[in-house]
C-alpha cells in the first residue's frame, strides 16, 4: 500500500488507477460489518433499499409490514461492546398506524434524487405516496390500477419531476410530482410490468420489464418504445467503433440505388408483413428508413418483433450501467443477460447458473470500479464480474430469501435486505481494537480541551 501511495505522489501511476485500485482493495475484502449495525424497525420482509443521492448518508428501507424507515448510516444511535459496534437504529418509521400510511405491503421506497426532504413510496394498496421527510406526511398521493411493484425517478432530471411506476397493469404510468396528476401512460407491455429503470445517461430514456418477458426502452416524449430487446439477437464482444458502421452504412446506400425489383417487391413485403419498425431488417432496410418511412415503421405498432422477449419468464430486475452504456436484466428463468444499450443485443456474456427468486421482483446493484454486478440469490447475495461472468463474491448471512440490495459507492459498503426482517451491512473488514495507531500509553497526557 504504502509503495503504492509513493508511486502516485511522485506521478508514477495515474490518478484513476490508484483510486480504483483502492477500491477494488476494499470491495475484495467485504465481509458482514464488524462494526456497523442497522437495528431494523420492521416486522416484515424488507423489499426495497436505497441510500440517498446527494449526501449518501440517509438509508431508506420499505417492507411488507407497510412500514418505511430511515435510517442515519454516518451517525450511530448508540455504540456497543465497549465503543466498538456502532448501533443504527430508525430516525422515524411510518407504518399502518399513520394517517395516511399504506395498508399492504411497501414493494417500493426510493428518495427524491434531488435532496432527502422527499422519498416515494409504492404499495400493494394501489397508491403511491410522496412524503415530506422533515414533517412525516404525505404531500401527494396517485392512485393507481393495481399493485404497485416498482417506482423509479431520474437521477439527471432537470426538466421534469416524474415517477415511473410498474404495477400489475399491462400500461406503465407517469406520476407528476409537480402537478400531482398523471403525465401520460405508456402501452405496449402484454402484462403486468415488474420493474422500471431510467437510464443513467438521458432523462428521457426509461426501461421497463414486464411480466411477459419484455424489455422496452421508451422515450417519454412521444408514443411508443423505439426499442424491444430479443434475447436470440446477440452480439460477441462490445460494441463496434463508429467508423466501421458508418462506412457499412454508405456502401448499404449506394446498393440500395440499384436494387433490382424483385428484390424492392420483397423487401415490399417483408414490411408489410412485419407492420413494424422493431423487426431486425437487413443493413440495406436500416439505412431506408429515413423520413417519413420512420414513421410508417414505429415501434408502437404491432409486429412480429413487437412481441420478442428478453427472458423466458418474467422480467424481475433491471439495472443500468453508470455509463449508461449496459443494462442488466433479470428473469423468473433465474438467468441473468447484460446488453449493448446501443445495439439492443445480447452480449452474450456466460453468468453462471443460480438460483432467483421467481415471484416478486428483486433489486440489482452495481459497482463501477471494479465492475461487478450484486444478485439476491435466495439466501445468499452474489457478485458477478460484469464482463466474464464469474462469480467474484459470495456473501452468506441472511436466514431466509434476500430481495434487496444497495452499493453505495462513498464508502464501498453492500446493503441487503430480506425475508428474515433484517437489513445486513457488508463492510470492508477491518481489526477491531487498532492500537497501533494510538502510540504508547506513556506518552499520552491528561491534558483535557
Amino acid at each position: 500500500m504504502w509503495r503504492e501511495i509513493g508511486d502516485r505522489e511522485e506521478g508514477k501511476t495515474r490518478p484513476n488507477w490508484f483510486a480504483n485500485r483502492i477500491k477494488w482493495n476494499r470491495v475484495e475484502k467485504l465481509k458482514l460489518s464488524n462494526h456497523k449495525d442497522i437495528v431494523s424497525a420492521h416486522r416484515g420482509s424488507i423489499n426495497s433499499l436505497q441510500v440517498d443521492l446527494t449526501e449518501g448518508r440517509y438509508l431508506l428501507s420499505g417492507s411488507s409490514d407497510a412500514s418505511a424507515a430511515v435510517y442515519d448510516i454516518q451517525r450511530p444511535t448508540e455504540f456497543e461492546g465497549g465503543g466498538v459496534i456502532a448501533k443504527h437504529k430508525c430516525l422515524f418509521v411510518v407504518d399502518k398506524s399513520h394517517e395516511n400510511g399504506h395498508k399492504y405491503a411497501v414493494s417500493s421506497a426510493i428518495w427524491y434524487p434531488v435532496d432527502t426532504g422527499l422519498f416515494i413510496t409504492g404499495s400493494f394498496d394501489h397508491h403511491i405516496n410522496v412524503w415530506d421527510t422533515n414533517t412525516t406526511q404525505v404531500v401527494n398521493t396517485f392512485k393507481m390500477p393495481g399493485k404497485v411493484y416498482k417506482t423509479a425517478m431520474s437521477s439527471l432530471s432537470t426538466s421534469h419531476m416524474l415517477i415511473a411506476a410498474g404495477t400489475e397493469d399491462v400500461q406503465v404510468r407517469l406520476c407528476d410530482i409537480a402537478s400531482g396528476a398523471f403525465a401520460h401512460t405508456l402501452s405496449g407491455h402484454r402484462d403486468g410490468v415488474m420493474t422500471v429503470e431510467w437510464s443513467t445517461s438521458s432523462e428521457w430514456v426509461l426501461v421497463t420489464g414486464g411480466c411477459d418477458g419484455a424489455i422496452r426502452f421508451w422515450d417519454i416524449r412521444r408514443a411508443g418504445c423505439f426499442l424491444v430487446l430479443d434475447q436470440s439477437q446477440s452480439q460477441l464482444g462490445r460494441r463496434p467503433p463508429i467508423l466501421e458502421r458508418s462506412a457499412a452504412n454508405k456502401v448499404s446506400t449506394s446498393k440500395s440505388a440499384i436494387v433490382p425489383s424483385s428484390s424492392v417487391k420483397s423487401r415490399a413485403a417483408q414490411k408489410k408483413a412485419a407492420n413494424g419498425y422493431s423487426m431486425k431488417l437487413s443493413p440495406i432496410n436500416k439505412i431506408s428508413a429515413k423520413g417519413p418511412l420512420r414513421q410508417r415503421l414505429h415501434p408502437g405498432m404491432l409486429s412480429t418483433q413487437d412481441r420478442a422477449t428478453a427472458h423466458y419468464g418474467a422480467v424481475t430486475g433491471l439495472k443500468v450501467t453508470e455509463d449508461g452504456m449496459y443494462l442488466l436484466s433479470a428473469g423468473s428463468d433465474s438467468r441473468l443477460r447484460l446488453w449493448d444499450v446501443e445495439s439492443g443485443r445480447n452480449t452474450l456474456v456466460n453468468f453462471e447458473t443460480v438460483r432467483m427468486q421467481t415471484s416478486k421482483p428483486i433489486q440489482l446493484a452495481t459497482s463501477q470500479n471494479p465492475s461487478l454486478v450484486f444478485v439476491p440469490c435466495m439466501t445468499t447475495v452474489k457478485a458477478f464480474d460484469m464482463w466474464s461472468g464469474m462469480t467474484s463474491l459470495t456473501f452468506c448471512g441472511h436466514y431466509e430469501s434476500v430481495n434487496c440490495c444497495w452499493f453505495s459507492s462513498q464508502d464501498q459498503e453492500l446493503f441487503t435486505g430480506g425475508n428474515d426482517r433484517q437489513i445486513l451491512v457488508w463492510s470492508p473488514s477491518r481489526l477491531l481494537p487498532d492500537k497501533m495507531d494510538e502510540g504508547p500509553v506513556e506518552d499520552k497526557d491528561n491534558w483535557s480541551d
